[in-house]
């Protein structure tokens, strides 16, 4: 998952909790709890008030009144799940032609006084879930340091420029960089580079004020199309929202993971290359 995918659990999470009181918490697998006891948290928030669910890094973040927060970080795998009816869950999937998810025993369920519980699913084992002061949030492994966030916090291209120039290394890296930029990986970090028709391996120190203003559009405007379309569903098992409503941006993507077929820009292939621990994918016409 990167930046969009949980940005749109946000969304959904702020519409199902934001306002509302945690009734109970049931833990069936206490292993997921961090540096928290499973007694701290159940009685940490029963009856409590959710203020907000906001993003830190990696992390989705319920603050709760009276100074605390309850941390999730999603692993591989995972998924958050609103309770829904049969006939809602068959509705959701209309548009969508891969088999339903099945259902096991969820980890965590956090019910609230009012509407339906929401349940995390954590498959692979992967998963942290906190409770701990708010204002020891920015002490969180991988919540130090962090870059920009476009979607979070308006940015102008001249302090996205300024920031960008003092980096050296490769485009791509730079733009997977959580300390510049938050929550961008391979694949949105291949379309925005698509999108401003710049290499992967161009150094910021070679880019003209042109090219800089094109990739910091081509940041805001992946990021908030994607967020637009439900995020990216490309990995087994494939994003889905806290409906269980798979991603749709998937459909845009212009060269992530299009080897051998005709660029969108171009009468050639786009190409896969060797990058790092990965690959990246990118158009040889038009990316300079």
């Amino acid at each position: 998952m990167e930046l969009p995918e949980y940005e749109v659990i946000r969304r959904d999470l702020e519409r199902e909790a934001g306002g509302k009181k945690i009734a109970s918490i049931a833990v069936h697998r206490p292993k997921l709890l961090v540096e928290t006891t499973e007694k701290e948290l159940t009685e940490g928030t029963e009856g409590i008030k959710v203020s907000n669910v906001e993003r830190l890094g990696p992390y989705l973040v319920f603050r709760l009144a009276g100074g605390q927060a309850m941390t999730i970080r999603l692993g591989a795998g995972s998924w958050l799940r609103k309770d829904i009816p049969e006939k809602a869950k068959s509705k959701s999937r209309k548009t969508d032609s891969s088999p339903p998810r099945p259902e096991p025993e969820s980890d965590l369920v956090i019910s609230f006084t009012q509407g339906k519980p929401i349940r995390l699913n954590d498959p692979e084992k992967t998963c942290e879930v906190r409770l701990l002061a708010q204002e020891d949030l920015t002490t969180l492994p991988d919540a130090t340091a962090l870059g920009m966030d476009v979607v979070a916090t308006p940015v102008s291209w001249v302090s996205f420029g300024d920031a960008l120039l003092r980096r050296s290394g490769k485009l791509k890296s730079i733009l997977m960089d959580q300390t510049f930029l938050v929550g961008i990986g391979p694949i949105y970090s291949d379309e925005i580079l698509f999108t401003s028709g710049l290499r992967f391996d161009r150094n910021p120190a070679s880019l003209s004020a042109q090219e800089v203003r094109r990739l910091y559009r081509a940041v805001v405007e992946t990021m908030h199309d994607a967020i637009k379309y439900g995020g990216t569903a490309v990995d087994d098992p494939p994003f889905e929202d806290l409906s269980g409503k798979t991603g749709g941006y998937g459909e845009y993507l212009a060269v992530y993971r299009k080897d051998g077929l005709m660029s969108p820009r171009a009468r050639g292939p786009v190409v896969k290359r060797r990058y790092g621990h990965g690959w990246t994918f990118y158009c040889e016409q038009t990316q300079v």
